[in-house]
């Protein structure tokens, strides 16, 4: 089944922030981050930040959570951190956040990275959820893998004219709970 985009609505652009795990990678030398950057401002969305980290899950889960808090901040994508290796800890990190998983991403990305690059992609730990109404994914460090996951799923999953559905059309509703929480405590 192909996208289907509903041109007659108006375009919605989200506020994404990119987090580059490494402990390698500097400005100068990242690839991934800077590539979802620009596949991210080519498709009409706003650049919150992007910041690079180094593996370790503290400095990791400080950074995904000051954009949780942010109201500026409407989706996070992590870089890098999601194989084998010791130093590969961004699930161990991020996952304790998630209030909900978002299953369908890893088997999705793993399905178009399958295309990509065969059964490599099972050395993959790519993740997604919501942690206070903030969409949250970890996919791998590579550009091809960055592409998969942004062309793949979520260009047209940020984008509330695709069809049937996007995240982008019930992020309205993703905080339901907490002004419903609100309202109560205020009454």
């Amino acid at each position: 089944m192909s996208s289907r985009f509903d041109e007659s609505r108006p375009f919605i652009p989200v506020r994404v922030a990119v987090l580059t795990v490494s402990d390698t990678r500097t400005q100068k030398t990242d690839k991934s981050g800077p590539l979802l950057v620009k596949m991210i401002g080519e498709a009409g969305h706003e650049l919150a930040e992007h910041a690079i980290v180094s593996d370790d899950p503290k400095d990791i889960r400080k950074q995904v959570k000051r954009w949780i808090k942010d109201p500026g901040v409407d989706v996070v994508i992590t870089t890098g951190g999601t194989g084998f290796t010791g130093r590969d800890v961004t699930p161990e990190a991020v996952k304790p956040l998630f209030e909900k998983e978002i299953e369908g991403f890893a088997v999705l990305f793993h399905m178009l990275s399958y295309q990509s690059v065969g059964t490599s992609t099972v050395q993959s730990r790519a993740c997604g959820g919501l942690a206070k109404g903030t969409y949250i994914f970890c996919v791998p460090g590579s550009p091809g893998a960055c592409e998969d996951a942004w062309n793949g799923i979520l260009k047209a999953q940020l984008d509330n004219r695709h069809r049937p559905c996007s995240f982008i059309e019930i992020m309205p509703r993703l905080r339901e709970r907490k002004k419903a929480a609100a309202k109560n405590a205020a009454e």
